[in-house]
């Protein structure tokens, strides 16, 4: 009997030192886990094996059953999905990290100082800037090319507004692009001053002009692009909705992700034009790190530079009512090859007249009952009688929280008081389906998503203000903020069995943060640090 009880306990403790049975890539322990779509942090560790979740549980469980090389010690930091940004313009910030940049300044003068020492420094054949706004000026008017006439009378000169829908340009600029040529044909998007043009030229005009800037090089686009995948992983962006480019810069994109140059993972829509058509006649494209299967439409401008087309005239400028960018045959064309080609439709719509066209052109196309996951991007204005369409057909709500708090200081005066309610409606068009997809839209908002939480929930710019928050009735809670940022930004990009939540099977896109941001005080949401972030298991920040 000695003999087989000694016997017993040789062969326990042989069995307990080789419970470990099972090699993974990566455990991660002693965290709390936000481990599924409700947020509750029940759990410490997971373990990861080939990219993907295979255990999430107790501390010791996990612990117990895997073994690996990699161990990561949470510290008791909270484990969330990773951020899906699901409306930006990834391409157009990198090209930025390679321009003059001007958001923040706070007048006119300040520009053209920044302009001349950028020169100066350069010498550059072009000066291409971003980040202008007037709304932020003393003086809240349009600029005027004069000054820049003056200084630069052979340097051409572009410099777009923050929200990509406007630009200042010289004269040197519009001899560059054969202004003359074409001016007739987009008349209605020149500024004008009395009966002089101004310089600045909205949306259609815009783009026009800036086909004629110069090219980026490949190698030099290519640092750009990794600077800017680098400057997401440290926010804790993985996973990205680029809102809108050409084919030529798809293809790019996806050359350097199969190469793995590139490690974010792209969601992109591609403009409308008989390129892209020609790109989807085959259906939609997914490969491991991109997938392309939705098209891009412009609806309307901005409203900060009154383009936003409103039902109503502007309440600050009576006899304007922006504009609609183009013809209606033009949208339901796409809206019909859409529908063919099994394609996702997504257009830019700020004003109550744009929303309630697409809403209503999205209506004629898509049956009641549908998982095509049409969005509206923006939804920024949208009159009361239409909003029940999103519900109707389900249509996807896709908004950037922080353009409610950009905006506040000025939008009543654009819109009055009676339309001002119908703007920034985040909790009434995530009621209709019980969705709402969110993004930053960088560069146009910070790339910071934090700040899109912070904007969402609690309705106040980065200082604070105001005070009681900004049509508070229209906050997101903390728990539909958080959703809107990871799980229903990927239901939006038909990616929610891959990604957007902590799930065995799904990809570990994670992050490891030291804040509580269910819990958490308000003031500290912006003080939230990222202390790591992984793609399918790779630390990449």
């Amino acid at each position: 009997m000695k003999n087989i009880f000694v016997f017993t306990i040789v062969i326990f403790l042989f069995l307990g030192c080789n419970y470990k049975s099972e090699n993974v890539d990566l455990i991660i322990h002693n965290g709390q886990v936000y481990s599924d779509a409700g947020f509750n942090p029940r759990d410490q560790a997971m373990a990861i094996k080939d990219g993907k979740i295979i255990a999430i549980g107790a501390e010791q469980e996990i612990l117990n059953k895997y073994s690996t090389e990699q161990i990561i010690d949470a510290s008791k930091n909270y484990i969330y999905p990773s951020f899906y940004d699901a409306h930006c313009h990834f391409v157009g910030y990198a090209e930025g990290l390679n321009e003059l940049d001007l958001v923040g300044t706070v007048s006119y003068a300040e520009i053209l100082k920044k302009v001349i020492a950028y020169q100066e420094k350069n010498q550059s054949k072009f000066v291409i800037g971003r980040g202008w706004d007037q709304n932020d000026w003393e003086v809240k008017e349009f600029p005027t090319k004069k000054e820049l006439d003056s200084l630069f009378p052979t340097i051409p000169i572009f410099l777009q507004r923050i929200d990509g829908h406007a630009a200042l340009v010289n004269e040197a600029m519009l001899q560059q692009c054969n202004f003359k040529t074409y001016r007739n044909s987009i008349e209605r998007f020149l500024i004008k001053k009395g009966n002089q043009f101004t310089g600045v030229v909205l949306d259609n005009a815009m783009d026009s002009i800036s086909k004629y800037l110069p090219e980026i090089d490949s190698l030099t686009m290519e640092k750009l692009l990794v600077k800017a995948e680098k400057n997401c992983f440290e926010k804790g962006i993985t996973n990205i909705c680029e809102a809108g480019i050409s084919v030529t810069q798809a293809n790019f994109l996806t050359e350097l992700s199969i190469k793995n140059k590139l490690k974010i993972e792209m969601y992109i829509m591609l403009s409308a034009n008989a390129e892209t058509k020609l790109f989807f006649k085959k259906g939609p494209v997914k490969k491991d790190k991109i997938n392309i299967r939705s098209i891009k439409l412009y609806g309307d401008g901005a409203l900060g530079s009154r383009g936003a087309a409103l039902k109503k005239p502007y309440s600050d400028d009576v006899k304007n009512y922006g504009t609609i960018l183009q013809p209606v045959s033009f949208y339901e064309e796409y809206a019909e090859f859409c529908t063919k080609n099994g394609i996702q439709l997504n257009t830019h719509c700020i004003g109550d007249s744009a929303n309630g066209l697409f809403l209503n052109i999205y209506k004629k196309y898509l049956p009641p009952s549908n998982d095509l996951r049409w969005r509206i991007e923006h939804a920024q204005v949208v009159d009361k009688k239409d909003i029940s369409i999103f519900k109707e057909c389900n249509i996807v709500p896709s908004v950037q929280p922080t353009h409610a708090t950009s905006d506040m200081e000025w939008a009543a005066q654009r819109l009055g008081k009676d339309r001002i309610g119908d703007a920034y409606a985040y909790k009434n068009l995530k009621d209709q389906l019980g969705i709402i997809a969110l993004g930053t839209d960088f560069p146009v908002e910070d790339i910071d998503p934090l700040k899109t939480f912070y904007a969402a929930t609690c309705r106040k710019n980065i200082e604070g203000n105001p005070l009681n928050g900004f049509q508070t009735e229209n906050a997101l809670s903390r728990k539909d903020a958080l959703n809107g940022m990871t799980i229903w930004a990927a239901i939006s990009c038909f990616e929610e069995k891959e990604r957007g939540s902590l799930e065995i099977g799904k990809e570990a896109n994670i992050i490891i943060m030291d804040t509580d941001l269910l819990n958490c005080k308000e003031t500290s949401i912006l003080k939230a640090k990222i202390k790591n972030t992984f793609i399918k298991g790779e630390k990449v920040f």
